[in-house]
């Protein structure tokens, strides 16, 4: 069965959340377009929409409309000949509107999973739960045909164990979107040793139509991604435990923070990103890699404490940020979680902020940050002249970056030579395709 026989019939499984309903658009939009083509103009599409929230199925609903609306603005040319060569002739207002219509009528939104039984690819964007994950796979693996395919988004949980638990027979591939994925770049695919010999190329192939950077990972636990950025997060959790020994909680979370994102000129800090997906999901991700790393602790006391407290941060549904380690206003950072007092002490609150930058020390001459070099033509030798002063640097900033560069490449060449990661190019491409790094890991910087 070619891609585009199986695009008549999809589902998505968690389609009401953020990374399901970026998948559902990414869905929407191809099958609409390949609706439109002269030879599928008379044949059914259907995009099943599955969640348990009635409430959120609503919420995609008219994500997806005012989405497509946009997509047809913006690809005004490309509808016009599609139309066109259908015998209509549309353009304008009249186009977009057209083009959402058709993009909304293949859309069925469900709570039931029987509604999905000819599903020719689902797609599970479910909680990082493996019994939870398992079993919805399970249900609509006896649903589906038995040619069906299925691809999961997770991020950490090895596909093998999931293809075993749902009784799959190989027809289960990792196909791990970036949050949003809608706007996300990367895909990584994970193909576990017993697989459908059709579905790695097929898989390989709807990427490519999505428009996505694809990098494979091999099936195990956390795979790239995750793979470096746990133990990237709890080397930030352990310097911070260290630096307790001279600065207050508050201090030792900031000055790391303020390292990885300024120093190491990332697009946010450490505990930004933890905020961001959330400290309950990092907690969950670290649970689900540990059994599989017995020589390594995959685990963190401080996250769970905080976790335990209702300290969670990830996003509202509107993609605004809850606060975590950090409290956030209009989008920027504007306190730091006291541990001691569960509170936040805000960075204008006394003195406590201007005394660790002043420990920390100044950044580098000529320091630019990640924004200002994303698209700059000289940024590889902007980087190089910023990590080369760094080195020569005698202050607390310059060697804790120093330290935690040292350790980010140390994490990378493990995936390598552990094969998670076939090359060291698939894990810096994860991390400059993924999580918007301007460099790779592993790097000439160290």
């Amino acid at each position: 069965m070619t891609l585009d026989e199986r695009l008549q019939s999809v589902a998505v499984l968690g389609a009401g959340g953020k990374m399901g309903s970026g998948i559902s658009l990414l869905l929407a939009q191809q099958m609409t377009l390949l609706n439109l083509k002269p030879e599928y103009a008379n044949q059914p599409f259907s995009l099943y929409l599955i969640d348990v929230n009635p409430d959120a199925l609503e919420g995609v609903k008219q994500y997806l409309q005012k989405q497509a609306t946009k997509f047809a603005q913006k690809q005004s040319d490309q509808l016009v000949d599609l139309y066109r060569n259908r015998g209509e002739s549309l353009e304008g207002e009249a186009l977009v509107e057209r083009f959402t219509r058709d993009l909304m009528a293949i859309v069925k939104p469900t709570t039931n999973l029987d509604d999905a039984a000819g599903a020719q690819m689902v797609f599970e964007a479910i909680i990082e739960n493996i019994e939870v994950k398992s079993n919805v796979l399970k249900q609509l693996g006896q649903r589906c045909p038995e040619t069906a395919f299925f691809f999961s988004n997770t991020s950490s949980i090895p596909i093998k164990l999931l293809n075993e638990n749902a009784g799959l027979d190989g027809r289960l591939i990792g196909f791990h979107f970036y949050n949003p994925p809608a706007v996300q770049k990367l895909v990584e695919i994970i193909i576990p040793d017993r697989v459908h010999p059709e579905l790695p190329d097929l898989a390989y192939e709807l990427g490519r139509r999505l428009g996505k950077k694809l990098i494979p990972s091999n099936d195990v636990a956390g795979f790239i991604g995750n793979g470096h950025f746990m133990r990237d997060g709890l080397h930030a959790i352990q310097e911070v435990q260290r630096l307790q020994n001279d600065f207050s909680f508050v201090q030792a979370i900031y000055i790391m923070n303020r390292v990885s994102q300024e120093f190491l000129i990332r697009p946010m800090g450490i505990f930004q990103l933890i905020d961001y997906v959330g400290l309950d999901v990092f907690q969950s991700i670290l649970n689900i890699m540990n059994p599989y790393f017995p020589d390594e602790d995959l685990h963190s006391d401080l996250i769970d404490e905080l976790v335990a407290r209702g300290v969670k941060g990830g996003q509202y549904p509107d993609g605004s940020q809850k606060d975590g380690f950090l409290k956030y206003e209009g989008g920027r950072p504007v306190a730091v979680y006291d541990r001691e007092r569960q509170t936040y002490q805000a960075f204008d609150a006394g003195t406590w902020k201007a005394e660790a930058d002043e420990k920390l020390g100044p950044l580098p001459d000529g320091y630019a940050p990640w924004k200002a070099l994303l698209k700059d033509p000289e940024k590889d030798q902007k980087l190089a002249h910023h990590f080369q002063q760094l080195k020569a640097m005698n202050t607390l900033g310059a060697e804790l970056a120093i330290r935690y560069l040292k350790r980010s490449k140390e994490i990378g060449e493990k995936l390598v030579s552990d094969g998670v990661a076939k090359s060291a190019e698939d894990v810096n491409g994860v991390l400059m395709y993924g999580f918007y790094h301007l460099y790779g890991p592993i790097c000439d910087f160290v």
